[in-house]
């Protein structure tokens, strides 16, 4: 009550804001100053002020009541239980997770969102294994146990230096890579993408020449592409910015990479409907599909 009364030195305004009685408000006045021993407010028939040591004990107060206010909020914070996503992405520059997540956490500024770097075996096995709540990758190669939910059709691409041969046209034939160095991340975290290359190169009569080199990132091959040694083989939502290259979709067959939410067939968790309901709301604002 005196912070009310010390902020609108008004004895009828604090009391009608504390809803309080004005006597009450008076009498609790006096209580607190003389177990303080000190006047805190003075007044007369026109004017309430503070004195020396009411502006001392409201700064003091103010401060109290900032740190009762912060610890009223952690304990409730820590009443509820606490809400938790781990999403898995393939690399950080795939952009497509990434996106999803923010929308999420614009929607929901308390959930707890842990990402996970790994990946399509490893986030499959993953999501088996109740690590991941979900991941994104391609439907087709997932295990029994694995649900998903078609996100994005991407047009894979390759990058190069903007001398290249490639560079003057508006797409690239797929037939025209036939001995082309294609640089790709190591095994392990592109097994996917690889074999979606392979198979894409083999439909049209040809095995395709992968750089004998591996990168960890997008961003790490594109310093290679610079160099001139290899092109890059690259969907178009993860390009690195600013590269300094060129980028051209392939075609004859165009090549859209299928990006899929997935997620542990049966799991409950009300958060895996929510991905869900941003992915969809993404994918149609953004023209995904």
């Amino acid at each position: 009550m005196f912070a009310a009364l010390a902020e609108e030195l008004h004895f009828g305004r604090a009391a009608a804001r504390e809803r309080v009685a004005q006597s009450g408000l008076s009498q609790s006045l006096k209580r607190l100053e003389r177990e303080l021993d000190v006047v805190l407010i003075e007044r007369d028939t026109h004017h309430v002020h503070l004195t020396p040591a009411g502006r001392a004990f409201l700064a003091e107060t103010r401060r109290v009541l900032l740190h009762l206010d912060r610890a009223t909020a952690a304990a409730q914070r820590a009443a509820r239980p606490v809400r938790r996503l781990r999403a898995g992405i393939v690399d950080a520059s795939y952009e497509s997770m990434p996106c999803i997540l923010r929308r999420l956490e614009e929607q929901h500024p308390d959930l707890e969102v842990h990402t996970v770097e790994a990946g399509a075996w490893e986030q499959f096995d993953l999501l088996l294994d109740g690590v991941l709540d979900v991941a994104v990758g391609r439907a087709t190669m997932a295990p029994v146990g694995i649900a998903a939910e078609l996100l994005r059709l991407d047009p894979m691409g390759v990058l190069m230096l903007p001398g290249h041969r490639f560079a003057e046209m508006p797409a690239v034939p797929v037939g025209r890579l036939e001995g082309e160095p294609l640089l790709m991340a190591e095994r392990r975290r592109t097994a996917d993408l690889r074999r979606f290359i392979t198979d894409l190169c083999r439909s049209v009569g040809f095995p395709p020449t992968f750089y004998r080199g591996t990168v960890e990132s997008v961003n790490a091959g594109a310093d290679l592409v610079r160099r001139g040694r290899c092109l890059l083989c690259a969907p178009a939502s993860c390009l690195p910015e600013p590269s300094g290259l060129a980028w051209r979709p392939l075609s004859a067959p165009a090549a859209p990479y299928p990006w899929s939410v997935l997620w542990r067939e049966g799991d409950p968790s009300p958060m895996v409907g929510s991905v869900l309901a941003c992915a969809r709301a993404l994918s149609r604002d953004r023209g995904w599909l």
